[in-house]
Formats: structure tokens, C-alpha cells, sequence
């Protein structure tokens, strides 16, 4: 079985944002990239396949050199290969034909996407990606088995849990749960030294358009001062929560 990854290169959760050119750049400096958390969880349940059941694990991103570290870290994690579309990762689409592209090339049998990224949140290129490649598709998925050329997920869907049977070639958008937090890999000396030696392939995008363009961000607004109230004071309570908060 032939997987292929996909990595996002975004700022670690603990960055302080900023936006330069009258808010309508990411401010990088500063800045600490890690792997996209719901790709880590589709990284490690990859890492499984290859241990249990011989698959071979590809990982790719589309984005320019700053994301080799992040790929290289994937590397050192377990993954055979490495592949990094040479062109900045502008919108959904752009990527999902990026990816496609290398999707084709390969002859990938599985291809594990994280349901989104942190960064913008936008949760579009995993079902696009499955739909140009004309491959089956399960959307936030939380368990999956593969048996030959059948699969068994499980995704999460409004107020419970769906158990699907489908066939590959198959693309998920994978989540929490995927594997267990405690399953996540911490790439040891041994598997970054062995990550220097692994191929990491650079390939020319195919051309498309962007469909979509941020024009500006906007950071949420501070949060107000916190008013205290006595526990004997009821009724001044219940008059902030009617005549200022206005949610009585």
C-alpha cells in the first residue's frame, strides 16, 4: 500500500500573531512552524500502516523552502520520502490541484489529510482533493483500518459517530482521535539523523489560479474588564446581567 500525507506548515499555537502591510500580510518573524496537529494524527496513524502492514509513507507540502524543516521533521518521525510543490500555498483550490497533480504521479492508494489547518481553518482541500482525483472520501474521520483493498472508518457527524465501508483509492480528512495523543512521535536522534539521508523531491507547480484572496486580517478584539459582584449581592447580579450584558 502506497501513502501519501499531507503536511501543513503552521505557526505553533503558542506564537504571538501580528500582521504587517496594513493588516493584510502574516507577520512571520518570530514565528515557530510546526506540523499542522490534525496532520500529525494522520502522520501517525501512516507510521502504523508502515509497521504493521509494509505500506510505503510519502509526505508533501506545498509550499517554498521555509517548510523543509517541517518536512524533514515528518522524515525523522518514520515517513520514506518527502515531496515539496515549489509554489506558496494561496488558497484551498490552488492546493487541493497541487496536490491532485502529485496524487496522479504517484499512484498513491491512500491519501491522509488533516480535516484542516490551524492557520486558516478553511477545511476545503481534503473533500476538493478526493473529488479532482476521483478517489472515495471520509470526512472527519476518527478510526480507520485498512484490510487489502477495503477500509473501515469512522467519522464524526452531529451528535454521534458514523462507521463507513468503502474502498480505496480513499482520501480522509483525519482529526483528533485518529490516534491516541499519547501515540504522537517525538522525532528521537536516530530518526533525524536518518531524516539528513531520505529524499526529499522539490517539483514545479502545475498552473492554476487562486479562487479565493484575503484581503485583509483582523485580530479579535481585547477582551473586557471583569466586573466582580459580591455572592450575597443578587440583585446587583441580576442588574448587570440585564441592563449591561443584556443576556436577561
Amino acid at each position: 500500500m502506497k501513502i501519501l500525507v499531507c503536511i501543513s506548515h503552521v505557526p505553533d499555537t503558542t506564537s504571538k500573531i501580528n500582521f504587517t502591510d496594513s493588516d493584510t500580510k502574516f507577520d512571520t518573524n518570530g514565528v515557530q512552524f510546526v506540523i499542522n496537529p490534525n496532520d500529525e494524527f494522520g502522520l501517525t496513524r501512516a507510521m502504523w500502516f508502515k509497521e504493521k502492514q509494509g505500506a510505503s509513507v510519502v509526505v508533501v507540502n506545498v509550499g517554498g523552502a521555509e517548510t523543509e524543516p517541517t518536512l524533514r521533521k515528518a522524515l525523522a518521525i518514520g515517513a520514506d520520502s518527502a515531496i515539496r510543490v515549489n509554489t506558496e500555498a494561496t488558497d484551498g483550490y490552488a492546493v487541493a490541484k497541487q496536490l491532485a497533480a502529485v496524487v496522479k504521479d504517484g499512484g498513491y492508494d491512500l491519501v491522509i489529510a488533516g480535516r484542516e489547518s490551524i492557520d486558516y481553518n478553511g477545511g476545503m482541500v481534503p473533500g476538493m482533493l478526493a473529488a479532482m482525483i476521483d478517489a472515495n472520501f471520509v470526512a472527519n474521520c476518527i478510526s480507520l483500518d485498512i484490510d487489502g483493498t477495503t477500509a473501515k472508518a469512522i467519522r464524526e457527524i452531529d451528535g454521534g459517530k458514523e462507521t463507513v465501508n468503502t474502498a480505496l483509492p480513499l482520501v480522509i480528512g483525519g482529526q483528533k482521535g485518529l490516534v491516541e495523543e499519547s501515540d504522537l512521535r517525538i522525532p528521537n536522534m536516530r530518526g533525524i539523523m536518518m531524516a539528513r539521508k531520505k529524499p526529499l523531491t522539490v517539483v514545479e507547480p502545475v498552473g492554476v489560479s487562486a479562487e479565493t484572496k484575503a484581503t485583509s486580517f483582523e485580530k479579535p478584539a481585547p477582551r473586557g474588564a471583569v466586573k466582580l459582584v459580591d455572592a450575597d449581592n443578587i440583585d446587583e447580579l441580576i442588574n448587570l446581567l440585564h441592563n449591561e450584558a443584556k443576556v436577561i
